[in-house]
């Protein structure tokens, strides 16, 4: 059936449940099957198995069920849409292009828990952007989705913010233990060549130098987990990036293109 269309929008909106992308760790795939939190992967509005993810982390974690997420475009695939439409969350979502952040506007007028934000959000503005959206010091779930600083945003915002869980999204071209930094520039913007962001081992080694261990990746490795040491559920286990890491990325695949970094 055709990905596109009336029905295929109405089904994106409402959220009904989808196939997981084709990659290498589901059960078919791997002897055994899915281990970690990858067994609990699930598509509704997530790009990849996102959504299962959170879902399974906050139902042991609990919480106040708040979230922040910046880079959503429309917000109908991001890691938050299924918890704002269907779970009931309260949260902010943030977005800078104009077009897309007009789309996120109209498909949230009707979830008045949600807050709509139109922001660039960097290493200069970020501390300021979460003040005057008043988002608490501690909260559920930050989600970072800028195909560009995350590292250095992120960075920022753990100086003054304890967001239970955090999911970042890394590259996956400098495999563990490769220590790989895009170099910060506030006027970045990607281009959909291999420079953008930061390899898995950087942001676990800044996620535990403030308190967050790495639980694991999606399947497709896009988006890194990260939850805070004190919070930590038993029935979740601390991962090594080369562990997370466990095969070649299969999707998706960008052309190579080399930029200034630093190995932190």
């Amino acid at each position: 059936m055709s990905d596109r269309g009336p029905l295929a929008r109405l089904k994106q909106r409402l959220g009904f449940e989808k196939p997981l992308r084709k990659n290498d760790c589901l059960p078919k795939n791997r002897p055994g099957g899915a281990s970690g939190i990858n067994r609990f992967e699930r598509r509704y509005y997530s790009q990849n198995g996102e959504d299962g993810i959170l879902a399974e982390l906050f139902r042991q974690i609990g919480g106040e069920k708040f979230f922040v997420e910046f880079g959503v475009e429309n917000g109908l695939e991001c890691n938050t849409a299924y918890l704002a439409r269907r779970l009931g969350w309260s949260g902010v979502m943030m977005e800078a292009d104009e077009r897309r952040f007009e789309e996120l506007r109209k498909n949230y007028r009707r979830f008045p828990k949600i807050r709509t934000v139109r922001a660039l959000v960097t290493v200069e503005n970020a501390s300021r952007m979460f003040s005057e959206a008043g988002i608490p010091r501690e909260f559920d779930l930050l989600s970072i989705d800028i195909d560009g600083n995350d590292y250095w945003v992120w960075k920022t915002l753990l100086t003054e913010y304890t967001p239970r869980v955090c999911v970042v999204e890394f590259n996956a071209n400098y495999p563990p233990p490769a220590l790989w930094v895009l170099e910060y520039d506030s006027a970045f913007r990607w281009d959909d060549t291999t420079y953008f962001g930061a390899s898995l081992s950087s942001l676990t080694a800044l996620g535990e130098s403030a308190g967050y261990a790495l639980v694991g990746t999606d399947c497709n490795l896009v988006n890194a987990f990260f939850v805070r040491r004190d919070v930590m559920p038993s029935g979740i286990a601390e991962i090594r990036p080369e562990d997370a890491y466990h095969f070649p990325p299969s999707f998706p695949r960008h052309p190579y293109r080399a930029g200034p970094s630093l190995a932190v």
